[in-house]
């Protein structure tokens, strides 16, 4: 099959979207004629709409499976391009779901651990994954073709328009130069660390090696956190300026090092090639980190429970991780990038 129809039903979480980029790039390298479609939900489809190796994206409104009326609609649309393959990455009901409707007749998923709810019954070649990271994960569902699992390659591609609006706003602030970047927020609370405790990384930073913090965020709650963190460290960071995931993308391309916790800008640093010192608490660096060498992350104990537990849990393990512990691996991080530039 030189030129298969292939869709890849993945809708969900910035960061695990991110993270099955490995397996679109692997596709579109085996087959460079093939129709390759993303079936996504927002705000993840802005980031796929930058990506050359996707023919089309797919957008699925949220909430669709509780509206049984839409299933019509949504079957015609998947129907129409007489997909033969559909993947699932995702391995819950919602996406198995949607490859079931395609029409798909080979549709790979997942069984297992990983494979959830009725994705098991709804797909009909499931692959037991052998592997803990999701990237990994994500390229044992290439099993089936006879591909090669193991090279990883985000294959991620920056929006020019969105590269330009960045180096204008770094170009009219103060961040001239090198410059991390510090995110505090997370999707789960149990996830987040102490806005205080970045702010006392970001004047160590300033203090010991004159570099500045630009403190991303997004959304209302984000924002607050973002301000808060600026006020206590205000010559220290600056904060950067509402963007689109493109313009994230972008501006995390430009920065010396990424910290934050298990989110989305982290996996998106991850795949720009930027490294990133990652704080984990109810998620486990070995299934969720930050992707390749070069990443540094910071775990005292595992906050363990069913997701629902750990997604409402308090912040009991990451309250254990100091500021000295992420200082610490600043300096880490620091020498391993002069090294690298010695050795360059």
């Amino acid at each position: 099959m030189k030129s298969p129809r292939i869709l890849i039903s993945r809708l969900s979480h910035i960061g695990d979207c991110v993270l099955t980029l490995p397996l679109l790039t692997a596709l579109r390298r085996e087959y460079p004629d093939a129709y390759i479609a993303w079936a996504v939900e927002k705000p993840s489809d802005q980031l796929l709409r930058s990506q050359p190796g996707l023919d089309e994206i797919i957008l699925i409104p949220k909430g669709w499976i509780g509206k049984p009326r839409a299933w019509g609609a949504i079957l015609r649309d998947l129907r129409s391009r007489e997909f033969e393959i559909a993947i699932d990455p995702q391995g819950i009901t919602k996406s198995a779901l949607l490859s079931y409707l395609s029409g798909a007749r080979t549709r790979i998923g997942i069984r297992g651990r990983w494979g959830r709810e009725l994705a098991p019954l709804l797909n009909n070649f499931n692959v037991r994954q052998q592997r803990d990271h999701l990237v990994d994960r994500s390229l044992e569902l290439l099993g089936p073709f006879e591909m090669d699992e193991s090279r990883a390659d985000f294959g991620f591609s920056l929006e020019p328009d969105a590269v330009d609006a960045m180096r204008q706003f770094l170009a009219n602030s103060r961040v001239s130069r090198r410059f991390a970047v510090i995110n505090p927020g997370a999707s789960w609370a149990s996830k987040r660390w102490e806005t205080g405790r970045f702010a006392e990384v970001a004047n160590y930073l300033a203090e010991n090696y004159e570099l500045p913090s630009l403190i991303t965020w997004a959304g209302p709650a984000e924002q607050a956190m973002a301000n808060e963190l600026r006020d206590q460290a205000p010559k220290a960071s600056i904060l950067a300026p509402p963007t689109s995931l493109n313009e994230l993308a972008a501006i995390l391309s430009m920065a010396e090092f990424f910290i934050g916790c298990d989110t989305g800008p982290m996996h998106i640093s991850t795949a720009v090639g930027t490294p990133c010192i990652a704080l984990y608490g109810p998620t486990l660096p070995s299934e969720s980190g930050a992707y390749g060498a070069g990443h540094l992350h910071i775990q005292k104990w595992h906050q363990d429970g069913t997701c629902r537990e750990r997604r409402s849990a308090d912040n009991l393990a990451m309250q254990d991780i100091s500021a000295e512990d992420v200082q610490t691996a600043c300096d880490r991080m620091i020498q391993q990038l002069e090294d690298g530039r010695r050795a360059a």
